[in-house]
């Protein structure tokens, strides 16, 4: 078969996404690539097409049992063979896997990174042709990515044993350019063609909200979506189970994952979310990279994670399958207090020096500083995360929260500006090595704390001359005059504040500056639907009674109800409305082998809802 031909047999699709087909012609011609594509953008396929077109089996590397499970299930729903082989296998499941792979019986073999020096897979390699070699996470053999896994470092000791080295194919949805560059390097990558497609994912709605109570305002969120699947994520496992302790008694079906679970409860509850029984999961960061399940339609953050890197491969876990979805974030200032505790206490790798471990927390702390800028910027979200990986952003969106917000009209606070310009001059020329955010927002408030007092900042000319200004409003306003370059923060562990390139503007050029002010948030639906927003009326029933019919078959087949159907899928059926199995092949997602095996039951179902009225 031709390409194109697989692509819609397999994978149902008519044509290549941005990237893929560059990618998979690279592989396919023997060359090594790097492809730094978001979550939902199709990476998969960039090397499971030339697995089917290649001969011999192709390995692929991937971090997590729960990952591996679903792509090979995945697989074989569209007719693709495929194993894994990781730490949930008994010795004698292990053997019959590395059997059936000697004998030809699949096309690709997905392996943890710990088990690519084992005698048995050393010895698979030796006996059979593997014309390719998929790093799936490939940001986690970067000690300066946010996942570091000392274990893929194993991979480039693995290929110089192999007797043909095979073309190596590294994938990722987050890296910025030292990551990319730590890539190529320690997998060893041979001028690889690098595509990185862009991070943007249109279908995602960005929000950060400062609620009074997080409780009341994540139910209220909640409420709203509860005929979706989504995800909350907690900062430590007490507020994982506080929360979803909650949730239940609320009358959510919620579950939990976190490190302090056995293993069986992990996966007990992971099936429990992935199987639709769950429709919330409460979870550390410890849930979910790789996680393939297709129809989570919201990512809650109920505190701020630590860097943006996984801030964004977190939330990019709603909306795999191009369906709209919600990523709120919950912010509160102790949030920052806790995950910098969280770095500063975070268990040594063995696998650095000290001396590197020292240069890691450092690291963590800027990062730190810029997710922390994300929940305080009153400009486009979706901007400041594209331009954090180095990608020019539309400015501004128009669909984030803060865009919708900015709507709302903007005021001036030239004086305000100025003022806190001239009172962080003062203390510069009085304080050589400068004085932080707390010190100077209480002399411009004139607050009679002690420190201040100590400190002198009661006799400088602009001492109190904010008073009367909310302190919430006041750092507000100075964290959007470090956004603007008005003012900067200076040193990583414990940063003073100084005049910005763009202060003499405002105070000497007649500048004015235009703020946004942030709002307490009361609930405010974002894409809470559980209808993709393109169907209406009777199409909205006909994509409800298709969901059951995926339920059923899912129940039946004793798999995922993304593996049988998409949510993206159904919405497009939904629009089709076919009436034969030619029809229903037209439909986005379905190739030959989903249609042959599902197509009976949905066109029944279609028949059923055409001679109800439903067209």
């Amino acid at each position: 078969m031709e390409k194109l031909e697989l692509l819609k047999s397999f994978f149902g699709h008519d044509t290549f996404r941005p990237g893929q087909e560059d990618l998979a012609d690279a592989l396919l011609g023997g060359r090594d690539v790097l492809g730094v594509m978001p979550t939902g953008a199709g990476k998969s396929v960039c090397y499971q097409l030339p697995a089917l077109m290649l001969p011999g089996m192709t390995l692929v590397v991937s971090p997590l049992i729960s990952l591996m499970k679903d792509q090979v299930a995945a697989l074989v729903q569209s007719g693709i063979p495929g194993g894994y082989l990781n730490s949930s296998l008994t010795p004698g499941q292990c053997a019959e896997v590395l059997r059936r792979a000697e004998a030809g019986r699949y096309k690709l073999l997905y392996v943890a990174p710990e088990r690519l020096l084992s005698p048995g897979l050393l010895r698979l390699a030796r006996r059979v042709k593997i014309p390719l070699l998929a790093v799936d996470e490939a940001h986690c053999v970067s000690q300066w990515g946010q996942d570091f896994r000392p274990s893929y470092l194993l991979i480039r000791e693995f290929l110089e044993k192999l007797p043909a080295r095979p073309a190596v194919g590294a994938f990722t949805a987050t890296a910025t350019v030292q990551v990319k560059e730590d890539v190529e390097k320690l997998l060893g990558l041979e001028a690889p063609l690098r595509v990185t497609t862009g991070f943007d994912r249109p279908n995602l709605y960005f929000q950060v909200s400062r609620p009074k109570d997080k409780e009341v305002y994540l139910l209220s969120l909640l409420k709203q979506r509860r005929e979706q699947s989504g995800i909350v994520y907690c900062a430590t496992r007490k507020l994982v189970e506080s929360v979803c302790a909650l949730l239940g008694e609320k009358g959510f079906a919620a579950t939990r994952y976190h490190a302090g679970l056995s293993d069986e409860e992990r996966r007990r509850n992971q099936e429990d979310f992935v199987y639709d029984r769950a429709r919330v999961m409460v979870a550390t960061n410890a849930f979910g990279m790789g996680i393939d399940k297709s129809n989570v339609s919201f990512v809650i953050h109920y505190n701020m994670p630590k860097n943006v890197e996984s801030y964004y491969q977190e939330a990019g876990r709603a909306g795999r399958d191009g369906s709209p979805a919600d990523c709120i974030l919950l912010f509160a200032p102790g949030d920052v207090r806790t995950a910098r505790y969280l770095i500063e206490n975070s268990e040594d790798n063995e696998a650095l020096s000290e001396a590197d471990q020292e240069r890691v927390r450092r690291l963590d702390l800027i990062r730190l500083d810029k997710m922390t800028g994300y929940c305080k910027t009153s400009g486009c979200l979706r901007g400041y995360l594209l331009r954090y990986f180095g990608e020019a952003a539309p400015r501004p969106c128009g669909a984030c929260g803060n865009c919708k917000n900015a709507n709302r009209g903007r005021k001036d606070i030239t004086l305000d500006a100025q003022k806190i310009l001239s009172g962080v001059a003062r203390v510069e020329n009085k304080y050589r090595k400068g004085l932080g955010v707390t010190a100077i927002s209480g002399m411009l408030l004139g607050s009679r704390e002690r420190r201040i007092l100590e400190l002198g900042l009661n006799e400088l000319s602009t001492y109190g001359i904010l008073k009367g200004t909310g302190r919430t409003m006041l750092l507000d306003e100075i964290d959007f005059l470090i956004e603007g370059e008005y003012l900067r923060r200076d040193g990583e562990e414990y940063p003073v504040l100084r005049l910005g390139p763009g202060a003499k503007a405002v105070l000497f050029g007649g500048e004015r500056v235009l703020f946004t002010p942030r709002r307490q948030e009361k609930e405010e639906q974002a894409a809470g639907s559980s209808v993709p927003p393109q169907l209406e009326g009777r199409a909205a029933e006909l994509y409800q009674r298709l969901r059951a019919v995926r339920s059923r078959c899912a129940e039946a087949e004793r798999v995922p109800v993304y593996v049988i159907f998409t949510n993206a899928t159904l919405a497009d059926m939904a629009m089709k409305q076919p009436r034969d199995i030619p029809g229903l092949k037209r439909v986005e997602g379905i190739g030959e082998i989903r249609a042959a095996r599902y197509g009976k039951a949905f066109l029944e179902e279609i028949a059923r809802w055409r001679e109800e009225g439903g067209a």
